[in-house]
């Protein structure tokens, strides 16, 4: 098993770094959130500055904790994309590894095609940890998960870092006592989020100072899976209809600050419907325990009811969890309608329904 794979030079990194300014994004679940203000970026973004004093460098981190590329692929444009990302980092083997195979592989494709076109910029896999991979690793294998995004890499050539993988041999070399690595077996702390970051400048540093000749990536191949998700957009709430006491609301919430408004309301029979023309509908939601349900329908069919899971980490409020309405309509005009309802479970501690983000995909 190999912690580095280089499969292409880093040309708009390179760039970058010569016309004196360059803008480093992220995007991922918990590990790689910005706010802890230890987590591997930052040991990354330190040896930039180190390396490169005369460059100005512009962070876009857009990690979000218990997200995964599903959500990624909505948000790619307007967080790295249109903010001139010229260097990109994606963390997702944890958090897509419950996907079921097929979701996972429509969601990373679709990311990864999204920020390789057009070109524009350089675009690096890494994977982390969670408890699932122990086996595999310690046997020499590597987890589906990783597999999945390394057949990705390969066919996009895209250069890859198995941070885990480091920080696990650094634990059996006796530099790194495995609670120092991840105290609670799936968030690094100081000592972990560094040897994470460790192995990311062990790509960087010789391919940046010409030390490791690779080749350009070259034109965008044809996809894997024909049905990846890249041809995503978001609706705006203003095409939302509503009934019922519903608010538009700026969205100032400390754990969920990538949703700048919602659609809330807490009153139970409260309804809004939607029109959209593709092949699928993603609801993006602020929430938590104190959240309600659904009941809802598509093109007049059978009502259905959501049944969205609530973990106590989660808190009453502040998770961007992401409900997959479907993804295999077939590409047309559709009419789609909700109901709030309590969802009379006993774990069903409100009402609550705040609408962040209507996907369309195509």
């Amino acid at each position: 098993m190999e912690i580095l794979q280089v499969r292409s030079d880093l040309t708009y990194t390179r760039r970058a770094i010569e016309s004196g300014q360059i803008t480093i994004g992220f995007m991922g679940g918990s590990i790689t959130d910005s706010r802890p203000g230890w987590n591997w970026p930052e040991p990354v973004l330190r040896w930039f500055k180190a390396t490169y004093p005369q460059v100005r460098v512009t962070v876009e981190n857009g990690a979000i904790g218990a997200t995964g590329s599903d959500l990624a692929v909505f948000r790619a444009k307007e967080t790295l994309i249109d903010t001139g990302c010229d260097l990109i980092f994606v963390e997702y083997a944890v958090n897509d590894s419950g996907f079921e195979p097929e979701r996972r592989r429509r969601t990373q494709e679709g990311l990864l095609r999204k920020l390789l076109a057009p070109p524009g910029r350089d675009v690096v896999l890494v994977y982390t940890y969670i408890q699932d991979f122990y086996n595999d690793m310690i046997a020499g294998r590597m987890p589906v998960s990783i597999a999945a995004l390394e057949t990705l890499a390969e066919h996009y050539r895209l250069n890859s870092v198995w941070m885990s993988l480091y920080a696990l041999q650094r634990v059996q070399q006796g530099f790194l006592r495995w609670e120092e690595w991840l105290p609670d077996g799936l968030h690094p702390q100081a000592h972990g989020s560094l040897a994470y970051g460790e192995a990311v400048i062990q790509l960087l540093e010789p391919m940046l100072a010409g030390k490791v000749q690779a080749p350009e990536r070259g034109a965008l191949p044809e996809p894997l899976n024909a049905a990846h998700w890249s041809n995503s957009v978001i609706l705006p709430l203003s095409e939302v209809r509503t009934e019922g006491p519903w608010l538009l609301r700026r969205w100032y919430n400390e754990s969920n600050p990538f949703m700048p408004y919602v659609l809330d309301t807490a009153a139970v029979g409260a309804r809004f419907s939607l029109d959209f023309e593709g092949r699928g509908l993603v609801l993006g939601f602020d929430y938590g325990s104190q959240s309600g349900e659904l009941r809802y329908r598509l093109d007049d069919g059978e009502w259905r009811e959501t049944k969205r899971e609530r973990f106590a980490w989660a808190g009453p409020t502040g998770w961007y969890k992401l409900e997959i309405v479907a993804d295999d309509l077939h590409y047309g005009k559709h009419h789609f309608e909700a109901e709030v309802i309590h969802g009379n479970l006993p774990e069903c501690k409100g009402t609550d329904m705040r609408l962040g983000l209507v996907g369309v995909v195509r």
